[in-house]
């Protein structure tokens, strides 16, 4: 590989130096139908059919990715020689930490042991299998020096409901939760599989024997890393409540929202001037396996943010009880990490109620803060002055388009990529331009889009255009990764540099990965060939944020048509500097981030209470923002959500004018949508607000899994024995309601609750909506009342 950059190749702007400075990230291109695609389902088969023919061929997947990592690695260490430090650190005690994103651990449905939405936003457990085999195989690390450690949002409430939901009665550990297994309980991420793969591929006579440990996650059994010879260890880093010897406060050099960070010693290691608090932490080795997504807030989930958010404990409360200091809310189970900035501007939040405070002008109370970029740069810099080494290896064979937490709307990309590197800037960097770049080196050299370090890496997008009484779809450029300032941030505060060379090879065309300019691509037959993402990536949440473009442009065209000003509020309400851009640093003073992460919080929290809780939290946390986007619709007059909605509306208004049918649209006379045309503003915003209520089949049809649907599956709970909706939670009848209509136009008896809307959204399909009434009480709107006497409110 170095013989190949030190050559003049052919490419598309004629001969160049393929890239030799900067840091050295290692790439590997792979077939994904080799790799982990399809391995939930043949587990499911083998969980509950014990096919050995299933496992035989979930071990052939694996024995790919790890073929093929290789390719990424190997060349990485050539560059870098890493596995020299590894040595010498395994030699003073420390061990592997194999830090996954585990961010919504239903990868195996604790009912049907099927594919579950974790993974659609989970690091793949096979990945980790293949991962743990190579430093093994090839750096012959022992299993018993490797550990999995994890600070997950939701674990503990996932632990808490799969509790409640074990039929023996047995407590489910958080540990045993990413285990996947815990006796005869199958849920959870999937490690458990892990280990049983890496014993299957162990050579004969090795004593390193990787099902050990599993009893201690099942039992909750703690050891320090530094009293373990003997076991492959699952550590749950969020727990640092139960035992005060488990946390360490560490300095954050150059600290920005912290001075100090309280850590778990799995990490950081135990106190310097404690030997015996040494020998029990020696510290770790950190092994960074972020899975590439798209996010909510930031501009993508990946190196940075995988140990930026993820390693802050959930459970410390630095003043006792459950005033946790990193998490929310204040309850025996936390459910998020709203307890650290997720935004500049962060609310004083009323526990009561989950809004912001406000002042005797009647002002939102908020503080200025650094932002999501110095929580994650802060906890960073803890752990780096800790001399802890690391290595980031990047899971994007399945990339995460859409939603990030692992929902319905979350898709899977094939890309059938890997990344690794030892710096978290140039991995981080180098991602971001090929998820949020989908034009080929020629063409991206002529649109001037500076990505903010001096690269051309600009995003091909629909830009909604007038043409004469139509908004039609036209083609431009966008960039996103310009207006995100972590990487600068981090870079500035020594974490890295934002210059890379790419080393690796591409299975698929059997060729060398290089970059060029910064551009991924292979060299073949002497010439250099592009290799980009066929996507548009975005997240839905935040569609002005990442395609400004094209939500700028529709804003625009509906402005002008309907003579409204909407972008201009839009702008009002988030751009920092006034100057028509709006950054991943700019969402208002209002702590909008703030309020929604107590919401999902609380309703993550309330998991494992019992499933009528689980219900009702979701439903609430989900009809809080709609309640705050009208000042109408809550009694204390909150707007707070109004031109975040916008988004969703333009968002909506996108997809609308992606459908194969064409309509008029009522709110504007000689308006068409669809077949690329877009819809006036208002239609789009009462399909949003349609499909909020009543799922994504509106306006044809009431689906089970909307706001609507999680009511009426709670009556059908508590009042029908589940005859309609079924027994298995995650995957309810999707025919439930059609079977519920039906019968009430038979004269069937009604079950017994009031969704209260409204107006002009109580009929479907041209017929009354059972259970629905219209109000304009704002104590009421958007409230289920219930036989037993509950309120969800």
């Amino acid at each position: 590989m170095k013989n190949a950059r030190e050559m003049l190749i052919d490419s598309p702007l004629g001969q160049e130096m393929i890239d030799a400075a900067g840091s050295p990230v290692g790439v590997a291109r792979m077939d994904v139908n080799g790799s982990y695609a399809g391995i939930g389902d043949l587990l499911k088969e083998y969980i509950n059919n014990g096919s050995e023919d299933a496992w035989n061929r979930i071990k052939a997947k694996i024995d790919f990715t790890y073929e093929n990592l290789d390719l990424a690695l190997a060349s990485l260490e050539a560059e870098t020689g890493f596995s020299d430090e590894i040595g010498k650190r395994l030699k003073k005690g420390q061990k592997l930490l194999f830090k996954p994103n585990v961010v919504n651990p239903f990868n195996i449905d604790f009912q049907t042991h099927g594919p579950g939405l974790g993974n659609l936003a989970c690091t793949e457990w096979p990945f980790i299998a293949a991962l743990m085999r190579w430093f093994h195989d090839k750096l012959s690390v022992s299993y018993y020096q490797m550990s999995i450690g994890e600070a997950a949002t939701s674990v503990t409430g996932v632990a808490s409901f799969f509790s409640l939901m074990n039929p023996d009665g047995e407590r489910i550990t958080p540990e045993a939760v990413i285990e996947g297994r815990s006796g005869d309980f199958y849920g959870g991420w999937g490690f458990y599989f892990a280990r049983r793969y890496l014993a299957d591929s162990l050579k004969p006579g090795a004593v390193d024997d990787p099902m050990q440990g599993y009893r201690e996650s099942v039992t909750g059994e703690y050891i320090p890393p530094g009293h373990v010879t003997d076991k492959l260890m699952v550590y749950d880093l969020n727990q640092l409540s139960d035992e005060e010897s488990k946390g360490r406060q560490v300095q954050v050099p150059g600290g920005i929202n912290y001075a100090a960070i309280t850590l778990h010693k799995v990490v950081v290691g135990g106190d310097p001037n404690d030997a015996k608090d040494l020998e029990a932490y020696p510290g770790c080795i950190l092994v960074n396996v972020p899975r590439l997504k798209v996010h909510m807030i930031t501009l993508f989930t990946n190196v940075i943010k995988n140990l930026g958010i993820g390693l802050y404990p959930m459970q410390f409360a630095g003043e006792g009880g459950h005033q946790w200091d990193y998490s929310v809310p204040h309850a025996p189970v936390p459910g998020m990490k709203g307890g650290v900035p997720h935004e500049i501007w962060i609310p004083e939040i009323d526990i009561k109620t989950g809004y912001p405070k406000r002042d005797q002008s009647g002002q939102y109370v908020v503080k200025e803060t650094g932002g999501i970029n110095a929580t994650m740069i802060d906890i960073i810099k803890a752990v780096s002055s800790q001399d802890v080494f690391m290595i980031h290896v990047v899971d994007a064979i399945e990339a995460i388009n859409a939603d990030h937490t692992g929902s319905l709307l979350s898709e899977k990309i094939p890309e059938g990529m890997v990344f690794a590197g030892l710096d978290p800037v140039a991995v981080d960097l180098l991602c971001a331009r090929y998820l949020f770049s989908n034009v080929p080196l020629r063409d991206a050299m002529d649109v001037d889009l500076d990505d903010g370090t001096g690269g051309r890496f600009p995003q091909a997008v629909p830009v909604p255009t007038i043409e004469g009484d139509a908004i039609a779809t036209s083609s431009g450029y966008d960039c996103p990764l310009s207006r995100d300032r972590c990487l600068e941030m981090a870079e500035k505060r020594g974490l890295g540099e934002r210059r890379y060379h790419v080393v690796g090879s591409d299975s698929v065309t059997d060729t060398p990965i290089v970059s060029l300019r910064g551009h991924l691509g292979t060299i073949s037959n002497g010439a250099f060939v592009d290799l980009i993402t066929d996507n548009l990536y975005f997240a839905i949440s935040k569609m002005p944020w990442d395609l400004q473009k094209t939500s700028f442009s529709y804003l625009d065209a509906v402005d002008r048509l309907a003579g409204t000003s909407l972008k201009e509020e839009f702008l009002d309400a988030f751009s920092g500097n006034g100057n028509g851009i709006v950054t991943y640093d700019d969402y208002g003073k209002r702590g909008i981030l703030g309020c929604m992460m107590y919401f999902g919080g609380k309703a993550i929290s309330e998991l494992g209470m019992d499933h009528a809780r689980s219900l009702s939290g979701f439903f609430v946390a989900r009809t809080r923002i709609l309640k705050c986007s009208e000042a109408l619709w809550n009694p204390e007059g909150h707007d707070l959500f109004r031109e975040f909605l916008y988004g969703a509306v333009c968002m909506t208004a996108y997809r609308v004018s992606q459908v194969e049918i064409e309509g008029e649209d009522p709110f504007l006379p000689g308006l068409r949508w669809g077949k690329g045309r877009w819809p006036s503003f208002q239609l789009a915003r009462y399909i949003f607000m349609g499909i909020s209520l009543y799922g994504e089949q509106f306006p044809n049809k009431v689906d089970i899994l909307s706001l609507y649907g999680l009511a009426f599956r709670y009556a059908d709970m508590t009042q029908n024995g589940m005859r309609y909706a079924g027994e298995i939670r995650a995957e309810p009848d999707l025919e439930a309601l059609d079977r519920y209509f039906s019968e009430l136009s038979s004269g069937g008896k009604p079950l017994a609750f009031t969704f209260y809307i409204p107006a002009g959204y109580e009929n479907i399909a041209g017929a009354a909506v059972p259970n629905v009434e219209v109000t304009d009480d704002a104590n009421r709107i958007f409230t289920v009342s219930f036989a037993d006497g509950s309120i969800w409110a």
